[in-house]
């Protein structure tokens, strides 16, 4: 079973995968699909089974007897000298047993020179480390690399003061202090900012805004004059902004404490490495959608982005088309 394990991570790892998955039918051959650049795509030739899940379910320390209940657990493993970190996360249904092995830390640190080949998107992106108080959201969908780029941007930071609350925890940090999301420890979102304030932060992390609860307290601690960062689903950046609202935030406290928004997309570059291509809302831009629940003029819109990524040669039309569609 290890070697298998090392052989789906090879691939994982050659592939700059985010998330293996693997769907269990009845008990019977286990499907193996991989999520390459937001897309997911099917392994064939697969030789897992019934017994690779339940050693996978091991590996993660859950409860193999349980596998009608929903876990999550996390290992570490070794692959050609590379040390890696994996979550596991399991669901059923009455006939189907899903599972997604997460990779979270399947690259190498970047510097956010490296986020993207825009110089106005770089630019745009290190006057955040410059700003004393309010929130950046970091928006797109699965795998569109938006958690990297939070990373990216926190640990370029000098001299500040770093806490973050997750949960889970997707990539650990020695830059700064860490805290996962516990509601059996009774460390909540309400609990786990209230702990933070007491430490004396310049930046909060929350790692994804998914919940009323984790949203209102984003703006809470922005707020109190404190720097705040999180992720968000969205399909774009004044999308970000109605799913806020949707979670139940304040206009006019998310009008008030909001700077920047960013949505992106991943795509492979000339050298093989990764690109993202970034729409991005500055503060002039945030106050003219909530003025006119539309984006300005002077907006560029993230499939107008992506055409220049692709004018420019960064990115292929081929790999760009299902987001220009």
């Amino acid at each position: 079973m290890e070697e298998l394990l090392m052989y789906y991570l090879r691939i994982a790892l050659q592939y700059h995968v985010t998330d293996i998955h693997f769907s269990l039918k009845d008990e019977e051959k286990l499907k193996v699909e991989m999520r390459v650049g937001g897309i997911i795509r099917e392994l064939k030739d697969q030789k897992a089974d019934i017994r690779f899940f339940r050693y996978l379910l091991y590996r993660s320390n859950m409860d193999v007897s349980r596998m009608m209940y929903p876990q999550t657990g996390r290992f570490e493993t070794e692959v050609d000298g590379t040390k890696i970190s994996l979550r596991f996360a399991l669901v059923s249904s009455y006939r189907i047993a899903s599972g997604v092995l997460r990779i979270l830390n399947n690259h190498d640190p970047l510097s956010i020179d490296e986020l993207s080949a825009s110089p106005e998107t770089a630019l745009w992106m290190k006057s955040i480390l410059n700003t004393r108080s309010g929130m950046f959201l970091f928006s797109g969908p699965t795998g569109s690399g938006k958690t990297t780029t939070l990373y990216t941007i926190l640990n370029s930071a000098e001299g500040k003061k770093i806490f973050t609350l997750e949960d889970p925890i997707e990539i650990y940090s020695e830059k700064y202090v860490q805290l996962q999301v516990n509601e059996k420890q009774n460390l909540g979102y309400d609990a786990g900012i209230k702990q933070l304030m007491r430490h004396d932060p310049d930046i909060i992390m929350i790692g994804e805004i998914r919940d009323s609860t984790a949203a209102r307290m984003a703006v809470r601690s922005a707020l109190t004059g404190h720097l705040v960062v999180s992720t968000i689903h969205a399909q774009s950046c004044s999308g970000a902004v109605d799913r806020m609202i949707d979670l139940g935030v304040s206009r006019l406290q998310l009008q008030d404490v909001l700077k920047g928004i960013s949505n992106q997309r991943l795509y492979s570059a000339k050298d093989g490495k990764r690109t993202g291509v970034y729409e991005i809302f500055n503060r002039k831009e945030i106050a003219y959608y909530f003025a006119h629940e539309h984006p300005s003029e002077d907006s560029v819109s993230l499939q107008d982005r992506i055409r220049e990524a692709v004018a420019a040669g960064t990115v292929s039309a081929g790999e760009a088309a299902q987001d220009l569609t």
